[in-house]
C-alpha cells in the first residue's frame, strides 16, 4: 500500500533521514522504532508532506505523493496522529470526533462513528464532556478515534504510548491489534521496541536516520542484535 524509496531529509547541513526504504502492505501493522533523534517523526512528516524530502519517492497504492500538499494527501486516505494528544480541549469529545469527518472520503459516517465508539467506549461515556477533562490516555484515544473518522486506508501513528501509564499502554496496543483485525493498515512510530515488535507484522529499527535492522517478530528475537541496532554499540 505504502512504498517509500531512497528517502532523504535534511535540516540545513544536518541529515535527519538518509536513503530510507520502507514498505507497508494492506492490512499490516508496520513498526518504525528507534531512540530519540533517530529520524522516526521526520520520516512520518516527510511521508505526509510536512517536511520536504531532498531525495526519494513516496507512493500510496501506486500513486505518487511527492509534492502533493498535506491536505490532499490526507484526502487520499491517510489518517495521521502526530506526537502528543493534540485534541481541542475546549470542544466536547463529540465535536472533536466530528472534526475527523472533514477528511472523510465519503461513505458510512454514522456507522464508522458507532464502530469507533465501540473501540473506545470511554469516548461514548464522555461524548458531551469537554475534551480537556479527559486524562492523557483518554485524549490519546480521542486523537486516534478522530483520525479513524476520516475512514483512512492507512493510519500513521507517532508515539501513541508516549508518557502513558502502563495499563493505558496495554489498552493502546490491544486497540491497535483490534484495528488490524478490522482491516485498518497502520504505520506505527514508537520508542517502545518490545511492544512494537510484539504487535507489528514487520518492524524497522531506525538509527541516525538509517534503517539498522528490520524483520518480522520471528526474525527479531536476538536481543543483543536488537540492542546493537537500536543503540549502536
Amino acid at each position: 500500500m505504502l512504498e517509500v524509496r531512497n528517502l532523504s531529509v535534511r535540516y540545513g547541513r544536518i541529515s535527519a533521514v538518509e536513503n530510507l526504504d520502507l514498505d507497508v502492505g494492506k492490512g499490516e501493522i508496520v513498526g518504525l522504532v528507534g531512540p530519540n533523534g533517530a529520524g522516526k517523526s521526520t520520516t512520518l512528516s516527510a511521508i505526509i508532506g510536512l517536511v520536504p524530502a531532498v531525495t526519494g519517492t513516496v507512493t500510496l497504492d501506486g500513486e505518487s505523493l511527492s509534492g502533493v500538499p498535506t491536505e490532499r494527501i490526507v484526502r487520499r486516505g491517510i489518517g495521521v496522529v502526530l506526537e502528543g494528544q493534540r485534541v481541542f480541549s475546549t470542544l466536547t469529545v463529540g465535536e472533536n470526533l466530528l472534526l475527523g469527518r472533514v477528511a472523510t472520503r465519503g461513505g458510512r459516517s454514522e456507522a464508522v462513528l458507532d464502530d469507533v465508539l465501540d473501540w473506545f467506549p470511554i469516548l461514548r461515556e464522555a461524548f458531551h464532556d469537554p475534551a480537556g477533562r479527559l486524562s492523557g490516555g483518554e485524549q490519546q484515544q480521542l486523537a486516534i478515534a478522530r483520525a479513524l473518522l476520516g475512514e483512512p486506508r492507512l493510519l500513521l501513528l507517532d508515539e501513541p504510548s508516549l508518557g502513558l501509564a502502563p495499563r493505558v499502554v496495554d489498552l493502546i496496543f490491544e486497540t491497535l491489534a483490534a484495528l488490524r483485525e478490522a482491516g485498518v493498515t497502520i504505520l506505527l512510530v514508537e520508542q517502545n521496541i518490545r511492544r512494537t515488535i510484539e504487535v507489528a507484522d514487520r518492524t524497522y529499527v531506525l538509527r541516525s536516520g538509517r534503517v539498522a535492522l528490520s524483520g518480522t517478530p520471528a526474525e527479531l528475537t536476538d536481543v543483543r542484535k536488537l540492542e546493537r541496532a537500536y543503540l549502536g554499540f
